[in-house]
């Protein structure tokens, strides 16, 4: 639980650390805030799942504004607090029956959701770092271990 919690608690200090970069941003910033916008929707679907609410009307590709992005960032960080406070050890195997944005069915245990959840906002940070470079701007330093110093 503890390793559970500590990847959250590093969701949030990256997803701050990008949101800042992108404001800085001089040039055309669509497309990276397009995929910042991914993440933050994407974790907003996956929590609303994990609170056996069904999530399909929520756009997992949104176009959001800087504002938006702002807002959703606090929104997110206070369910995902929420729920992670009120999840003992023993709820992290329990199974989540769930429909994709397209309405298939799939059926994943809570740890895994939480793990891929986290992963899959790092991957999507990694894109936007990729994009930064390409376009001459500096990529921001959002490791894991970075976040422990």
């Amino acid at each position: 639980m503890k390793t559970i919690q500590r990847m959250y608690e590093h969701l949030h200090w990256a997803n701050l650390h990008i949101f800042d970069a992108l404001q800085n941003i001089k040039g055309d910033k669509q497309e990276v805030c397009g995929l910042f916008s991914h993440i933050l929707s994407a974790e907003k679907v996956w929590f609303t799942r994990l609170q056996g609410i069904d999530g399909p009307q929520i756009p997992l590709w949104p176009e959001m504004n800087m504002v938006q992005c702002a807002e959703l960032i606090m929104q997110n960080e206070m369910t995902i607090t929420t729920y992670l406070t009120n999840l003992k050890e023993s709820d992290l195997d329990q199974s989540l029956l769930y429909k994709n944005s397209k309405g298939t069915e799939f059926t994943n245990s809570v740890r895994d959701i939480l793990t891929h959840v986290a992963m899959h906002g790092q991957y999507h940070r990694g894109q936007i770092n990729t994009r930064l470079r390409a376009n001459g701007e500096v990529p921001v330093n959002v490791d894991f271990i970075t976040f422990v110093r």
